[in-house]
């Protein structure tokens, strides 16, 4: 039976590659992603990957909380399940912003927009599996499962951006506990060499640094995640084995914390 995979974040990176390598096991590939021109290059891509099945492809900005609603409305309306999300889209603004929905956009983009979509879709899942691409850089966040807003001068970019991974691993803890019936898990997909981050320096650090991982490394480990038995349901995967996270991102009560506040921000 063929298989239907949510990839958010599937333009280009670790998502893409995640998409190429689930449309050649056959599965039929929704792929997410925010910049239309790149959304079409991919799509080719992971088409002739899955030896000319089509992929769905839909556009959505994760900085709108609208868009999250449509896409969901979308899935909901064309598939009778979702047998695994993949909560990848994610990005590191180098500056202080604020989103229409007025949260800080690193926290909204990176989690809250992946909290609305993965309940939203929540029925769908049963049975299934959700995989969140987090980072070892959770242990530089500052956690605070009240405030996704923050202040323009105390922003650091970093901090904001491991703050919101550290988010993700605790949703997939708290999603894991609260789902039975649905496997939940993060992971860390190393320093992947990608179109990543703002800025010209950043970018050209994170395409040809030497030692960056393959985005068809990180890819793997994704799909590894959505197939394999056995795993460590809400557990933090650093490779193929759970490890556990740091600071609050391994707290139960910050977690259940977090789920309530940010149930709250998205109007579940």
């Amino acid at each position: 039976m063929t298989r239907t995979v949510v990839v958010t974040g599937a333009s280009s990176g670790v998502g893409l590659a995640a998409a190429r390598q689930f449309a050649q096991r056959g599965d039929q590939v929704v792929m997410v992603g925010r910049d239309p021109r790149r959304l079409a290059d991919a799509v080719a891509q992971v088409r002739e990957a899955g030896g000319g099945r089509e992929p769905d492809a839909l556009r959505a900005d994760f900085a709108v909380l609208d868009d999250v609603r449509r896409l969901a409305e979308h899935v909901l309306g064309t598939y009778p399940k979702v047998d695994v999300l993949a909560n990848n889209a994610g990005g590191i603004p180098a500056t202080y912003r604020r989103t229409v929905d007025g949260f800080e956009s690193t926290i909204q983009g990176n989690h809250l927009a992946a909290f609305l979509l993965t309940n939203l879709l929540r029925e769908r899942l049963r049975g299934g599996r959700v995989v969140n691409t987090a980072s070892d850089a959770h242990a530089r966040g500052d956690l605070d499962p009240d405030d996704f807003i923050s202040a323009p001068e105390r922003f650091r970019m970093w901090q904001a951006y491991g703050t919101s991974k550290a988010a993700n691993i605790a949703f997939a803890a708290e999603a894991a506990r609260r789902w039975p019936d649905i496997v939940s898990v993060s992971f860390h997909p190393g320093v992947v060499r990608s179109n990543f981050g703002d800025g010209p320096m950043f970018r050209l650090f994170y395409r040809y640094a030497p030692f960056l991982t393959t985005p068809e490394k990180a890819g793997a480990l994704l799909v590894w995640l959505a197939t394999a038995d056995g795993l460590t349901d809400g557990g933090y995967y650093v490779g193929h084995k759970p490890a556990r996270p740091k600071g609050r991102a391994a707290d139960p009560a910050v977690a259940a914390r977090l789920w309530e506040t940010s149930a709250k921000a998205v109007g579940m």
